[in-house]
């Protein structure tokens, strides 16, 4: 049949019972016999045709026909996979994608394991219905795996959890990459004139009467909420908590009357170091004035990227200003608090005019007066910081 190629399932098999019905006694096996559709198909087609069955524009079956999704017949299925990956999900700071650790067969096996019959393909395309995608290699972590990384990323996660459950304030915290200010290219391509792009500087090198922007970043895991302070000194630890002191200060005891603690998901290394002295000397500081306990979660080493702030508030700021060069301070900071997402982020910024030498030490004599509580899972990682009572 030279117009075969040209039906729907639902006209060749209309077509196939008028044809049939038009034959009149044994219609039905001559056609099968010329045609190869099946009988019953025939037969079907002659009973719509009686009943004048109809269809909306564009369908060719009934609604509700076909196989059920997997998630239909599964409740659980699609929340349980979600717990499975969460307590691991990573993200690129320049990209709003997300990846897992685990391999599809892996979350598979442990799906079935809990009594879904799943399989690895079903796996993956419910990861990508979430918006996961699978990812090549890329020179992003800054040390060797450990042992107890994933049991720290669900301790981690564990905390979170808890914190959230009760209202207490929880932050991601994380210094952006610095940014040279001035008329530099930035990467990226936005809408223009045509044949008129943006002029700028050849070669990048340093503009001393402008020298380079440093964003540290603050983000509210349960508001979607984000702070960026733009330092124009140095990164340290005394920097990273004048950000998170700001956003206390500007954005979080206002929604957060009652908190009593504050947890803080932190990568294991620069100016929130799990080892720097300065960091928990000024911790101590800030928790003494607004007396909240301060619970510190660092991320394990060789996995700073997968913090929640690099994709859930730095790869937005990112796609904001593509295209755009960092002209100023001020251009810089009206960038970042313009971001915004679908889902209602909503981000503020200043620019902070401090300095902050380097090569502060902290003596063994003040690191003892620091009221530092070590958690018994991995304290070098999880330790909550107490203020000190006065007097």
């Amino acid at each position: 049949m030279a117009l075969a190629p040209e039906l729907t399932e639902r006209s060749r098999r209309l077509w196939a019972a008028t044809e049939a019905v038009s034959l009149g006694h044994g219609g039905i096996a001559k056609i099968e016999r010329a045609t190869g559709i099946s009988r019953s198909t025939i037969a079907r087609g002659i009973k719509e045709i009686a009943t004048g069955e109809t269809l909306g524009p564009g369908q060719t079956r009934r609604s509700g026909g076909g196989r059920r999704r997997a998630t239909e017949k599964d409740a659980s299925l699609a929340g349980d996979l979600d717990a499975l990956v969460e307590p691991t999900t990573a993200g690129s700071p320049d990209s709003p994608l997300r990846w897992t650790s685990k391999s599809v067969r892996r979350l598979a096996a442990e799906l079935r394991a809990m009594g879904h019959s799943v399989s690895h393909r079903l796996v993956a395309d419910l990861l990508h219905e979430s918006g996961f995608s699978l990812q090549a290699n890329r020179k992003t972590l800054e040390g060797s795996g450990h042992p107890d990384r994933e049991a720290q990323f669900l301790y981690l996660n564990a905390r979170v959890q808890d914190s959230l459950h009760q209202a207490q304030p929880v932050i991601s915290v994380d210094t952006k990459k610095k940014e040279l200010v001035g008329d530099f290219k930035n990467a990226g391509r936005e809408w223009r004139p045509k044949g008129t792009p943006e002029p700028v500087r050849v070669h990048d090198f340093v503009i001393p009467d402008r020298g380079k922007a440093i964003p540290y970043g603050v983000y509210d895991l349960s508001r979607n909420e984000g702070w960026v302070s733009v330092g124009i000194d140095h990164d340290t630890g005394s920097f990273a908590v004048n950000a998170i002191r700001s956003w206390w200060r500007r954005m979080g005891r206002v929604v957060y009357p009652q908190a009593a603690t504050l947890l803080i998901t932190a990568d294991g290394g620069g100016s929130n170091g799990s080892r720097l002295r300065l960091w928990k000397w000024e911790l101590q500081r800030f928790a003494n004035r607004t007396g909240l306990s301060i619970t510190v979660c660092h991320f394990p080493p060789g996995t700073s990227k997968w913090n929640k702030i690099e994709h859930r508030l730095f790869s937005h700021i990112a796609m904001n200003w593509r295209g755009q060069p960092l002209v100023s301070l001020a251009a810089i900071v009206s960038l970042i608090a313009s971001t915004t997402t679908s889902s209602g982020l909503r981000v503020r910024s200043e620019i902070d005019q401090n300095n902050y030498p380097t090569g502060v030490t902290i003596t063994p004599k003040q690191m003892a007066t620091i009221n530092l509580e070590r958690h018994e899972f991995h304290g070098n990682w999880n330790y909550t910081i107490h203020p000190r009572k006065k007097g």
